[in-house]
């Protein structure tokens, strides 16, 4: 873990953390998930917290290139959700999630096995076969509505 990661897991949480994650589609259609320790080995969106100064799409390409070593298009904003001491998070935190719809080309993924533990891609409506974590199925469903 960095060390700023290191603090803020020690601080007391004052204010909701606003975050972005990443649904993203490759040339074949497919959605990556990404399984993470933090949510019980569930599978996740890759993301993560917007630092100071940053846009939200910038936040989600940094996130998406730190967490799975892609370089993405940031297409558009699917939803914004809130997680409240979530139980399938390992830490009691209020997050605010804002998710967006990104497309990759043709690149090999590189986990950051300290985030992320595996990946697999799959055909959006297959994704509901996988274990998900609560907020990833809504934005998988969300994403579907729109095609």
């Amino acid at each position: 873990m960095s060390s700023a990661v290191e603090q803020r897991a020690s601080q007391e949480q004052v204010y909701p953390e606003p975050t972005v994650g990443a649904l993203i589609v490759n040339p074949e259609g497919k959605i990556l998930l990404a399984k993470s320790h933090k949510w019980f080995n569930k599978y996740t969106l890759p993301g993560g917290h917007i630092e100071v100064g940053e846009t939200m799409k910038e936040a989600v390409m940094r996130e998406v290139r730190e967490e799975v070593g892609l370089d993405v298009e940031v297409v558009e904003f699917l939803l914004m959700q809130e997680a409240i001491f979530a139980k399938e998070f390992w830490k009691k935190k209020h997050f605010i999630f804002f998710d967006f719809f990104c497309k990759v080309g043709d690149q090999q993924v590189k986990l950051d096995h300290d985030e992320l533990q595996d990946y697999v891609w799959v055909y959006p409506g297959a994704a509901f076969n996988r274990n998900l974590d609560s907020f990833t199925w809504k934005t998988v469903a969300k994403y579907l509505q729109r095609r």
